[in-house]
């Protein structure tokens, strides 16, 4: 995750890419190795998981019991979400602790 100035063609790069903009900041979540070296801030050290399947727009509450139960085992999140699906991130040296919570809670983890 990192805050940029400006988002070039060649930042969009890999296969997981998301950008924010507000009127506040340009935000980029990619692969570290393609972090702009022009990076005004960054985060490093995150892993995700994807939501199974296209979730619906009329479907309610898919999010909110993920991340109570990560929430529950002190397990921070980053949720970004796209027009088929959401996905999780999560500190890399807490997403096997993350999987177990959600395995262990009914969750089907492939």
């Amino acid at each position: 995750m990192c805050k940029v100035k400006e988002i070039k063609p060649e930042d969009l790069r890999g296969e997981l890419c998301f950008v924010g903009k507000t009127d506040e900041e340009l935000s980029l979540v990619c692969m570290t190795e393609y972090v702009p070296a022009d990076t005004l801030e960054r985060e490093d050290g995150w892993k995700g998981f994807r939501i199974q399947g296209v979730l619906d727009f009329s479907l309610i509450g898919i999010l909110a019991p993920i991340a109570t139960i990560l929430a529950d085992h002190k397990i921070g999140i980053f949720a970004v979400s796209t027009f088929n699906t959401d996905y999780i991130l999560v500190k890399k040296e807490k997403f096997d602790a993350a999987i177990s919570a959600l395995a262990g809670a009914g969750y089907t983890i492939v």
